[in-house]
């Protein structure tokens, strides 16, 4: 599997700790920026990871800025992408199983490192559910509105 990662500043210290572990992992991933502690504007990351992985380029994407908000919004932006704001290994696990969500979005300013690891690794084993839930995600593609 591989991960399509990105963040803004105030999501880079929790980037780059989630990189070293899936370097421990060996966890295939590709990192979209930012590449330092500088200030930037969250969307340009949220629709990076966003436009790879509906494109096919990485099964599954995090991104992260300060509280996970505006990158998620940002990622929903892009049509196919399911980005799921999570805080809690229960939304981690609901996010798949009901929602078929593929890409994990995370504060930076509200994560710590052990709760976004295990978030992450909850959100990558766990199969969407499909049945009455498939029906709910189709709804939600049909909409044009963005």
């Amino acid at each position: 599997m591989s991960i399509a990662i990105a963040s803004d500043h105030a999501g880079f210290e929790l980037k780059e700790q989630i990189i070293q572990y899936f370097e421990k992992r060996e966890i295939e991933y590709k990192d979209y920026g930012v590449y330092e502690n500088t200030r930037v504007d969250y969307p340009d990351y949220g629709v990076k990871v966003a436009q790879k992985v509906v494109a096919g380029e990485h099964e599954k994407g995090v991104v992260i800025c300060g509280t996970g908000i505006g990158v998620s919004i940002t990622a929903n932006k892009i049509k196919g992408a399911r980005a799921a704001l999570c805080c809690c290994d229960y939304m981690a696990e609901m996010a798949r199983k009901h929602n078929d969500a593929n890409i994990l979005a995370l504060g930076g300013r509200t994560t710590t490192i052990d709760l976004a690891i295990r978030m992450i690794d909850i959100f990558l084993k766990t199969h969407f559910e499909g049945g009455r839930h498939a029906v709910r995600v189709d709804k939600i593609h049909s909409l044009t509105g963005r």
